[in-house]
């Protein structure tokens, strides 16, 4: 028996090597089974053998002990910048606490709040953090509040590039706008439009996706912002080109009152109903969040195919939840699932997602493991159109995660699965495998030294704060936009 240890990180093992645990989950024709003290055998970037141990001629076998190893989740609206929905938690309304661009600052001209080192330095920093947690496949998403107007295809080469160095695979596109939401001094919230910039961002982002077509790790997506901040013609285009590219298209709708609030009084209807109306709700739209879906909202993803990302620990922060997770379901909605914050803790998701969906039918039985299970894996991958990945069979490939059921803070485990959500953290993944190579184990990443980034990603953070007053309304000083929770002590005082 090999120790599992001696594989250098980042590399992909050569000849036929085999993981034992015991648990697997596995992929099987019958559906989707547990697999007691059995293995994983891989060769090259695919898996060969799922079930009982492998009885040919090995490389090496390395022995994961009280483990599940099972497929690496799909995220399919992974956070890529410093996560700022924290600023949020105790601090609203948004419009007062710059989430929402005031007159003031867009008079002045907006402008990056980030360097390009910087761009490029939090895409490698966040894509570690999804390794971490056992995410072998991401679809990364970023604020643009922070940004002049869109996001660039240099950062997304860099981001590229970082998916390759770290072995992280990755569904790509720069974001882009037509426009976007202003506070006027008198506290109303408007919609500007500027099309021109947005065809514009929409061509740079078909230009990329040709570029990187192809690649072993990194796949398009195109990625209009927020379904407010696009205008009909920019969403046309959108999905023609996607269908000419034959890749997907994340959109953000029915996910918030200003959203709503926005799209009722520029076209009389909800996003889904003027995207339907339009006819462009078809099988590749991934749509983050539906937390404030109407019934018929609903009813039109259901008849086109469209995928809804479910994020309930973001929605869950900001006093939202889907309603609801059965009623989806039932509706033959495919439901994917996305992190959406940081950290990018998918198991910590599951079990706020099941909670949530819970009370929201206040049903215990409005949800079971499995199905979240299913939601986090195999659900993400068929909406990205692939059945190699989310899966643990021969012949898929070989994208998996490693967690340890033995770790000290877990409850005694019974069914994995159960045990691993109930666990409710994705501190305990101890490796993550991405087409065959070793990208993360026992908390290093290929690539990326995680402490140090850490550090530096504190002082990023603390510096994009300190020009917090500058695009907050009225201006008022940081520590009256983000009080802390409690008063700050007076060292003088005893």
């Amino acid at each position: 028996m090999s120790r599992f240890s001696d594989i250098p990180l980042g590399t992909r093992p050569q000849g036929r090597w085999a993981l034992s645990a015991r648990w697997i989950l596995a992929d099987t024709a019958q559906g989707r089974r547990l697999v007691q003290n059995g293995e994983v055998v891989i060769e090259g970037d695919r898996v060969i053998h799922v079930g009982a141990p492998f009885e040919g001629e090995l490389a090496a076998r390395h022995d994961m002990g009280e483990a599940l190893i099972a497929p690496g989740f799909v995220d399919l609206d992974a956070l890529s910048d410093l996560d700022t929905t924290l600023l949020a938690f105790d601090n609203w309304p948004g419009e007062k606490k710059g989430r929402v661009w005031p007159r003031s600052y867009v008079d002045r001209g907006p402008y990056e709040m980030y360097s390009p080192e910087e761009l490029a330095f939090q895409k490698r920093f966040a894509f570690g953090q999804l390794l971490l947690n056992g995410i072998t496949s991401a679809a990364p998403i970023a604020s643009l509040f922070y940004r002049e107007w869109g996001e660039t295809t240099a950062e997304f080469d860099a981001a590229a590039q970082a998916s390759q160095d770290l072995g992280l695979r990755v569904w790509l596109g720069p974001a882009y706008r037509s426009g976007g939401m202003v506070l006027e001094q008198d506290g109303r919230m408007v919609a500007e439009f500027n099309e021109a910039r947005g065809l514009d961002g929409l061509d740079r982002a078909i230009g990329f996706a040709g570029k990187w077509q192809g690649n072993d790790l990194v796949s398009p997506l195109l990625a209009p912002d927020r379904v407010e901040t696009c205008t009909e013609t920019l969403l046309r285009r959108t999905m023609a080109a996607a269908e000419d590219l034959g890749c997907p298209v994340r959109l953000h709708m029915a996910q918030g009152a200003m959203e709503r609030d926005t799209v009722q009084a520029l076209h009389g209807k909800t996003a889904p109903a003027w995207m339907g109306d339009m006819g462009l709700l078809n099988p590749r739209l991934l749509a983050p969040h539906a937390t404030v879906a109407t019934e018929d909202d609903l009813r039109r993803y259901a008849d086109n195919g469209v995928t809804v990302i479910h994020c309930p620990l973001v929605a869950g922060r900001h006093g939202g939840a889907l309603r609801s997770f059965a009623k989806l379901r039932d509706m033959g909605i495919r439901i994917a699932m996305g992190t959406d914050t940081a950290p990018p803790d998918m198991v910590l998701n599951m079990a706020v997602g099941m909670m949530l969906a819970r009370v929201v039918e206040g049903d215990i039985a409005a949800c079971t493991s499995d199905q979240f299970m299913d939601a986090a894996t195999l659900n993400g991958a068929q909406a990205l159109g692939r059945d190699d990945i989310g899966v643990l069979r021969a012949g898929g490939k070989a994208d998996l995660a490693v967690f340890d059921l033995n770790d000290p803070a877990m409850a005694p485990a019974i069914d994995p699965i159960q045990t691993l959500i109930l666990g409710a953290t994705g501190r305990v993944t101890r490796a993550t495998i991405v087409d065959g190579r070793l990208s993360m184990s026992d908390g290093e990443v290929a690539g990326i030294d995680m402490k140090a980034a850490r550090t530096q990603a504190q002082v990023q953070f603390d510096g994009l704060l300190a020009r917090y007053p500058e695009r907050t309304a009225g201006h008022p000083p940081l520590e009256t936009i983000f009080p802390p929770a409690y008063p700050l002590s007076d060292h003088r005082q005893t």
